[in-house]
């Protein structure tokens, strides 16, 4: 219903979820086990990785035309969440061992600062989608080479955004954990907040990051909340912003998402070929429209058509909607609460009581 996955390169899409999904939670316990492993993964990959993007800006236009990283990954968005991705996570890195401005009480809403930037950056690649496919639905090809399929889809998907945002409560409650400082741990981000994020979540990367969203719009979203919900309780925000900038680190060098036959397209693109060339057919015959400056109109449709395509933006639009009812019914659900309780759901906690709250809780230092 939402992927194409079926004929000859199944089995090898199936196991190139499982090789993302499992490297992701086993960089991420690299990552947060250890001060070494940290900062080796978050401050000096991103460093060396830093180096090799100057040196690609520098030859985009010769020696370097040719490179994946600006081919298919040089549009604002990868570098922007990248590095707000990155910057988040040595933030979460100095506030749970308590390294310089890491130690102060106002430090503590940095995490809500920077999963508020991460969203706003996607929720106006939303609205961009909305305006160049117009709101009754409509191709335009991206900088990246990527036909897209904007509607009023994307207008819902951009509001529940926003209004997941403000589903974000005890903004001031983030605590090092017990054992060792391994954690970061936010008692407040509850899995009500988390399902809501990752339905918004997938929805954003099923629309504008849909040769990707098989990875980075499943695999990448579930290996946080997995981690979330067996071991480390409380440390889901850190688990996302650690596994994000792992994923963003890995998909602007390595073309794995687009590689036959792991590439996975989803059903959108009604009528592509199922021998896993339909990404690569896509992104060149976009990339020549881009070139020409045919970003959207009749070129484009005419191109798609000429491939076979027709657009089925039915699952689009239902997980629209899904998403924008899940985020009002939990920011509901928060102001039902705060008004029960007189709380200030953003100075304090609003969960309290809550089995989600009291187990992450359990394994926060509280000062």
């Amino acid at each position: 219903m939402f992927f194409q996955l079926y004929g000859s390169t199944v089995g090898t899409q199936l196991l190139g979820w499982l090789l993302v999904f499992v490297g992701l939670v086993l960089i991420n316990e690299l990552g947060r086990r250890t001060k070494a492993g940290g900062i080796f993964v978050f401050m000096i990959v991103p460093a060396l990785l830093t180096i090799l993007f100057i040196v690609a800006q520098i030859g985009k236009h010769s020696f370097a035309s040719n490179w994946y990283l600006i081919t298919h990954m040089d549009g604002w968005f990868h570098y922007a969440k990248l590095y707000a991705a990155t910057i988040g996570c040595i933030g979460f890195i100095m506030i749970k061992y308590k390294w310089g401005i890491g130690k102060y009480h106002w430090f503590k809403c940095w995490p809500f600062i920077i999963v508020g930037i991460n969203i706003l950056i996607a929720v106006a690649s939303d609205f961009e989608s909305a305006i160049k496919g117009g709101l009754a639905g409509g191709w335009w090809v991206s900088n990246e080479g990527v036909f897209l399929y904007g509607g009023w889809w994307n207008l819902l998907n951009g509001i529940a955004g926003i209004i997941n945002i403000v589903c974000m409560t005890g903004w001031w409650s983030v605590y090092s954990s017990k054992n060792k400082a391994q954690d970061m741990i936010w008692p407040d981000m509850t899995w009500a907040f988390i399902l809501a994020y990752d339905v918004w979540n997938f929805e954003y990367t099923y629309l504008n990051l849909p040769t990707h969203a098989w990875y980075c719009g499943l695999a990448l979203l579930l290996a946080p909340t997995f981690a979330a919900m067996f071991w480390n309780k409380g440390g889901w925000i850190q688990n996302r912003a650690f596994t994000l900038s792992i994923w963003c680190m890995f998909a602007q060098v390595v073309p794995f998402q687009l590689t036959k036959p792991f590439s996975v397209v989803p059903s959108l693109y009604a009528g592509a070929p199922q021998d896993g060339t339909a990404a690569d057919a896509m992104y060149k015959a976009a990339m020549n429209l881009y070139n020409a400056g045919h970003i959207k109109g009749a070129e484009v449709d005419a191109a798609i058509n000429g491939m076979g395509i027709t657009a089925d933006p039915k699952m689009q639009g239902i997980i629209a909607v899904l998403a924008l009812v899940i985020n009002v019914c939990v920011f509901a659900a928060i102001m039902k609460r705060a008004k029960a309780t007189h709380t200030n759901p953003y100075t304090h906690d609003i969960w309290v009581g809550t089995k989600d709250y009291e187990e992450a809780k359990a394994r926060a230092v509280i000062e």
